[in-house]
This record gives structure tokens, sequence and C-alpha cells, in this order.
């Protein structure tokens, strides 16, 4: 048998570097295997929280849609829709993630009705929704308009998030919630 010393000449090494590549295999397989874990736990929770975002947004288009059928069934009936089907909108009141429903609140007066939208969390983990459609009397004419309000929980939960209200004539969110761009 040819020695080490041979047989590394043959191949065009020499011995030391044969035994670096050892070594160099072993600092590989100690470094790497970890860097990679940590890598995977810096990424992964962002994965997790836009799949989250995603199902709430998925929410929020919904309550947005209920209102948009609120205020069309409005106009076409001079009243607001009782239940989801009557609205048109085609959307299911019981959805993977939310449970969604509607209601129309009396104020004060039939012309202080206003109609609620909500997409409550099945899930502890993600945000609910509220929405609402109020009537607005139009200054110096005996016309009525709608204004509509979306609302997000401040926190996530499974628990029907408080109605909004109107202030001085503008829809406000409710406590713990917060407006949604429409």
């Amino acid at each position: 048998m040819k020695s080490d010393l041979a047989q590394a000449k043959k191949a065009g090494q020499s011995p030391l570097r044969k035994r670096n590549n050892r070594w160099s295999l072993w600092i590989r397989l100690l470094i790497y295997p970890p860097m990679a874990v940590i890598v995977a736990a810096l990424i992964l929770p962002s994965f997790l929280c836009k799949a989250n975002k995603a199902h709430q947004s998925g929410a929020r288009a919904y309550v947005g849609a209920l209102n948009k059928g609120q205020q069309a069934y409005f106009t076409e009936n001079r009243k607001f829709g009782s239940n989801i089907d009557v609205l048109g909108v085609g959307l299911k009141t019981d959805a993977e993630d939310y449970i969604f429903s509607t209601r129309v609140a009396t104020v004060k007066s039939a012309k202080e009705q206003s109609a609620l939208n909500y997409g409550i969390s099945k899930k502890a983990d993600y945000r609910s929704y509220v929405g609402a459609v109020f009537l607005s009397q139009v200054t110096a004419s005996s016309d009525v308009t709608t204004l509509a309000i979306l609302c997000e929980a401040n926190a996530p939960g499974d628990t029907k998030p408080p109605d909004p209200i109107v202030k001085n004539g503008i829809p406000t969110c409710g406590a713990n919630t917060q407006p949604v761009g429409q």
C-alpha cells in the first residue's frame, strides 16, 4: 500500500490539505444547520402573520360589501335590509374563520335608523369587524343620504366589537375599535 503522501501527491494535493478538508467538513456541519434554524425562526413568524392578515383582509372586505349592500338596498327600498340574503351581495353568513351578520337598529325614530354589519372571528387570534350605515339628513333639503363606517377591533378575539355611533353628524367607531379605510 502506498502512503498517504504518495496518494496525495498523485491526486495533486498535499496531506495537510486533505486533513484541512476533513476539519472544514466538520466546521460546516457544526455551523450551517444552526444558522439555518436561526434564519427559519426569524422568517417563519412573518409568514404566519401574513396568513392571519389575509384572513382578516377577507373579513374586512365582506363587512365592507355588507355596508355597500345596505346603502344600495336603502337607495332602492327606502329602508335597510333585515338580513344578508335580502341585500343580494352573495355572501355566506358562516365562513371558515368568521360569522357574518347584519341587523337594523333604531335609535329614537325611523329617521334615526342604522344598519349594523358584523364579521365576528371564530378564532381567538383574528380581529373582528363591525360596519355601520347611518342615515343623514341633507342640509337645506328633505333628502336623506347614508354614511358608512368600517371598524376593526383593536385586539384579536372572538367577541362582537362595540357598535359605531354618530357624533356630531360623523360616524365614529366604538370603544376598543379603530376605523378602517374603505
